[in-house]
């Protein structure tokens, strides 16, 4: 038996629709389901709701019904127990996802049968030390950035222990190879291959001179403290985690364990990318 964990989206009609069905077809094939409690409460399956904690030390599969938001929050939610991911896209964009709505069911059969491989994604190690203490994971990206329009931000920066400089600027982004598709993209970072153990420093709409991004091995780590007068916004993953306050800083590392995603065919990074922006193949 299977400790089967499901993540629901709480906004799409048809992500609960598809918990129905999936806790149906997981139990009658004597698997145990449960999902966390905000997602039970909110999607009336209040009967399976449980604990994060418990869910991220005792899950051997999850199954994430949703966009690549949801399969953000199931990846960290179940990291520690080193459970693979399942993404049934119920989303718009489903770039981490690796099967539609229609499906699920011939997907859980090959799940619970391990017929499947995983690819594993670095994830991302943010740890605040100051005002408000926290730790958290994150598979695309931390960032750093002004709380109002209007403002810059300071930023001063440590990499492997040593001062770099001090960015001004509306935000900074330490992104994972899987996060250089995302947020890191928009403000003009590099693309990284997920085979590329590295991490990604770029600038948010810089007041200086140096507004480059820096490719950093998967080895080192960085530390933002953050510089009077302003306190920073950090967003993990593109949620609001906390306010760090001028004095306060953040060290980010590459996770101890990481993302642990399902595929039934091997992923093709290019291919995805060239569908993502609709490249032509001439």
């Amino acid at each position: 038996m299977s400790r089967v964990t499901i993540v629901v989206h709480h906004g799409r009609s048809r992500a609960p629709e598809l918990a129905v069905e999936a806790i149906a077809w997981l139990e009658a094939a004597g698997h145990e389901v449960r999902i966390p409690k905000d997602d039970a409460s909110a999607c009336g399956l209040d009967a399976w709701g449980a604990d994060d904690a418990d869910l991220g030390a005792a899950t051997d599969i999850a199954v994430s019904l949703g966009g690549d938001g949801t399969m953000l929050r199931t990846v960290d939610l179940v990291a520690p127990s080193g459970a693979p991911v399942l993404g049934v896209n119920v989303g718009r964009l489903g770039y981490l996802t690796e099967v539609g709505p229609d499906d699920l069911e011939a997907a859980l059969q090959r799940l619970v049968k391990g017929e499947y491989t995983v690819e594993e994604r670095i994830v991302l190690e943010v740890e605040v030390s100051g005002t408000n203490p926290i730790r958290r994971t994150a598979l695309n990206e931390a960032v750093l950035e002004k709380p109002h329009s209007g403002h810059t931000v300071s930023l001063a920066v440590e990499i492997d222990g040593s001062f770099f400089t001090t960015y001004v600027a509306d935000g900074l982004i330490v992104a994972t190879p899987t996060g250089s598709t995302a947020y890191n993209l928009s403000v003009r970072g590099p693309i990284l291959s997920p085979r590329v153990r590295g991490l990604v420093l770029t600038p948010v709409a810089p007041h200086m001179l140096f507004d480059r991004s820096l490719v950093l091995p998967d080895t080192g780590s960085i530390r933002i403290e953050v510089r009077e007068p302003s306190a920073a916004a950090l967003v993990i993953d593109g949620q609001s985690a906390l306010m760090v306050e001028p004095g306060d800083a953040i060290d980010c590392r590459v996770g101890a364990h990481p993302a642990r995603l399902v595929t039934f065919s091997e992923r093709d990074f290019h291919s995805r990318l060239k569908a993502k922006f609709g490249l032509s193949d001439r």
